[in-house]
């Protein structure tokens, strides 16, 4: 005859280090997907505002064209004035924006001198530094003698500061009198 052993059945369940090291695993799971969720949000962000001064930059160097053709079709280059404009604020840099009026009736015909200002942006989304809300950004531009009298190097610095940290993009570019 068998002898049956009455030996306990263990019941099936989980024991209290099981649930925590269970507990453990999801929480540790969940802040590191929350820790990338915030990471790919903060970098979105930055590159939305690089975004941005990329373009500022990229407008300021239009400007600064504007202003070399403005003085070729108003003749300012018979007396070789093709730079008139673009030469002044004694190595600060300036500010230049489209809604600065700039042409043969104003007596001067330089931009404003750089002092840190922001731009601005109105309800159409046009920057300058007269209306609108103020933002983030910044632009100076620094314009200096290249190597003979018909090059300009022109260097456009936007900045900007995003969550506590500084940021800046530098485009550099000659300016050539080739007419």
């Amino acid at each position: 005859m068998l002898k049956y052993l009455n030996v306990k059945n263990k019941e099936a369940g989980f024991t209290l280090i099981e649930m925590m090291i269970a507990v453990f695993i999801m929480v540790v799971g969940i802040v590191g997907v929350m820790s990338l969720i915030q990471r790919v949000i903060f970098s979105s962000s930055i590159s939305s505002s690089r975004l941005v001064a990329s373009y500022l930059a990229n407008e300021g160097a239009e400007i600064i064209r504007n202003v070399r053709d403005t003085n070729w079709l108003e003749a300012r280059t018979v007396v070789n004035l093709w730079d008139e404009g673009l030469t002044g604020c004694s190595g600060a840099g300036f500010i230049a924006d489209y809604s600065h009026s700039y042409g043969p009736n104003q007596t001067d015909p330089t931009f404003p001198c750089y002092s840190g200002q922001y731009l601005n942006i109105d309800a159409s989304g046009f920057y300058s530094y007269s209306s609108g809300v103020q933002t983030k950004f910044k632009r100076k531009i620094l314009i200096t003698q290249g190597s003979n009298s018909d090059i300009r190097n022109v260097l456009i610095e936007i900045s900007w500061t995003d969550k506590g940290a500084s940021y800046s993009l530098s485009v550099q570019e000659n300016l050539y009198n080739w007419r």
